[in-house]
């Protein structure tokens, strides 16, 4: 893989917020909306679980073109491949009609699909003495993307006066300015290393643990994006309410993830802030979900705190589990294309028993078992190791190197 590119630093991140913030208002802005479209539509309870469902899976999907795109485009454009595909998914709902929301949020998930498995690699390679400040960053950017979905979702569809199709399609918008702003950053160079290929890493245990931790996070994530209005309408909250909840909850994503993710990168083993962050996450949905109303907003706090740190560990597990920007990218793919390929069981699951039992009980069971697995998962994912065949073939366990400002560089040990 070539050298950092000698490109501003404060101009590279300038781009790198640009995309990330493109990267959730597609998946975000369907919840808030969801009555709507339902209402509008006829859309059963069942085709609302397949439709939160169908972005999760097409994310999965296309993290398995990754590594071809990787090797034809490079990162850079790869990237803008990405956003470009996001924006004109974005434009495609504005068609209206169920088929085009389908078709138009498939094409949108398979963009943010793309663009997730590439920027760690990018910030591995650019940033590699920043790495965990720059995952906190671009992260907490992309959190904020979410957060003015899901709160601007229902506004935007009353001011606009057009109905739903309009008020997602909007989001093409920002999406374009993202595109243009990125494309004089990206190069068209193919990468080339002699990283493990992902092949190899289906042989690595730590390269599971932290699949299965960033798909099952993932999970968690999804589910709130597709269900946490319905849930609060269902306790009562009128529509532009419980957008503003969830708002709350995704805005509170942003310093969640920012400072978890560099707090983590600093120490040498991060399972004592999976259980945090897990805990965080348990605690806050089941007060949103059957606490007291007073304790609504301190509750959508610490929920979105503790789903934002979620994220934000599980990309930066991607960075610190591995040793250089090809290692990263290679596992980017697997744990994200096999993470959210299972990912998207959780919204499906939750939204058919919400049908199954009309009630949340049933759907909060399932929620808290995802997060009971996540945290097995994240005690092997979390531990102070590195994935690399070469490294076990040897007979090593390799661990990383100390944090920027701290110790000195480890050996690997026995």
């Amino acid at each position: 893989m070539r050298a950092a590119r000698r490109i501003p630093p404060l101009l590279l991140t300038c781009g790198l917020m640009a995309v990330a913030f493109n990267l959730r208002p597609a998946l975000s802005t369907v919840g808030p909306l969801l009555s709507s479209i339902r209402a509008a539509t006829g859309l059963s309870a069942a085709g609302a679980a397949v439709l939160t469902t169908l972005p999760v899976l097409c994310l999965g999907l296309a993290c398995a073109l990754t590594p071809l795109i990787l090797r034809r485009l490079g990162a850079d454009r790869g990237v803008l491949l990405g956003i470009v595909v996001v924006a004109a998914g974005l434009a495609l709902r504005g068609l209206g009609g169920v088929a085009a929301l389908f078709a138009g949020t498939a094409v949108a998930a398979f963009g943010i699909g793309l663009a997730n498995v590439l920027l760690p690699a990018v910030v591995k390679r650019d940033f590699p003495g920043r790495a965990g400040a720059m995952t906190g960053l671009y992260t907490m950017t992309l959190c904020l993307g979410a957060a003015a979905g899901a709160g601007l979702a229902v506004p935007l569809e009353q001011a606009i006066g057009r109905g739903w199709p309009l008020a997602l399609a909007v989001w093409a918008l920002p999406a374009v300015v993202a595109a243009l702003a990125w494309a004089p950053l990206s190069r068209a160079v193919p990468e080339r290393s002699s990283a493990a290929a992902p092949g190899r890493l289906l042989r690595d245990p730590l390269a599971w643990q932290v699949t299965a931790f960033m798909g099952l996070q993932s999970s968690l994530a999804y589910v709130l994006f597709g269900w946490l209005p319905a849930i609060l309408q269902g306790r009562g909250l009128p529509a532009l309410d419980a957008g503003l909840v969830a708002s709350v909850v995704t805005l509170h994503q942003a310093p969640g993830a920012l400072v978890v993710a560099m707090l983590a990168a600093r120490v040498r083993d991060q399972r004592g802030w999976i259980v945090a962050v897990l805990a965080a996450t348990l605690t806050g949905f089941l007060v949103l979900a059957f606490g007291p109303e007073s304790l609504r907003f301190p509750a959508s706090g610490l929920l979105g705190l503790g789903i934002g740190g979620c994220f934000g560990l599980g990309l930066s597990l991607l960075v610190l589990r591995t040793r250089d920007a090809a290692s990263a990218g290679a596992l980017s793919a697997m744990a994200q294309g096999i993470g959210y390929v299972f990912a998207s069981l959780g919204p499906l699951g939750f939204g058919l028993a919400h049908d199954a039992t009309d009630g949340w009980v049933l759907p909060a069971a399932l929620f808290a078992t995802i997060i009971a697995a996540a945290g097995v998962a994240g005690m092997g994912a979390g531990r102070d190791r590195a994935v690399g065949a070469a490294a076990r073939a040897a007979g090593t366990a390799w661990r990383l190197p100390a944090p920027v400002g701290g110790s000195r560089p480890r050996r690997p040990t026995r």
